[in-house]
């Protein structure tokens, strides 16, 4: 698919998003299997009638399909009119945030109250992400003192903005980076960065206490 565009790209994603074929949305949209496949595999743009099927039939707006929004933050949009906020038990937040992906890491650093985004996965039941050896993280999460963990905070989040939901994921607990000895336990984690960089030194977070919020739309 070397000639897909970013329309193409966003379709395909939140196709997959939903588990849909190619033939299902077509279906949604009312438009040929055909036509639905030639819009993900070229730099194509279909028109405005088009547009506003398939963004209905992928759940999503079509300016999220168009990149309107890339560049501002999530959550814009009004709230719904009568929102319910539900508070989920451990299970559920364990269960939303298995497959990994992108979530913020809070510590007390070197400047204070710090939070940054990084790539992580869940392995054997605990956080791991990666980060640069004697990087300003490798030194802020490091007590000083052997056996001394420190304790961190680690929040994923979802905002569905079409439909006005989403869910938020707390996890609290002591962080300690991975020695040497056992970097073989967590070489199977399969973390790739997005900010790329030589980022060799595996951080692993032990969940302690997990909360997590839902918001539904009545």
């Amino acid at each position: 698919m070397t000639g897909t565009g970013d329309l193409g790209r966003r379709i395909i994603h939140h196709r997959e998003r939903l588990g849909l074929t190619q033939e299902q949305v077509a279906e949604r949209a009312d438009m040929s299997p055909g036509y639905l496949k030639y819009l993900e595999e070229n730099a194509d743009n279909p028109d405005t009638g088009a547009l506003f099927r398939l963004a209905d039939a992928l759940d999503t707006t079509t300016d999220e399909l168009l990149g309107g929004g890339q560049d501002r933050p999530p959550g814009q949009g009004p709230a719904t009119a009568h929102p319910r906020l539900e508070a989920m038990d451990e299970a559920e937040c364990l269960r939303l945030i298995e497959p990994g992906g992108i979530g913020r890491v809070a510590f007390n650093g070197s400047y204070g109250p710090t939070v940054l985004p990084v790539n992580y996965t869940m392995h054997d039941g605990a956080i791991v992400f990666v980060t640069a050896v004697g990087g300003a993280m490798d030194q802020d999460l490091r007590t000083g003192t052997e056996g001394v963990e420190l304790v961190i905070a680690f929040q994923i989040d979802n905002i569905d903005e079409a439909n006005r939901e989403g869910w938020s994921v707390l996890v609290q607990g002591p962080a300690h980076h991975v020695p040497e000895e056992e970097a073989a336990s967590v070489a199977g984690a399969e973390v790739t960065p997005w900010a790329g960089g030589d980022r060799k030194l595996f951080i692993r977070i032990i969940p302690q206490r997990v909360t997590g919020r839902r918001i539904h739309a009545m």
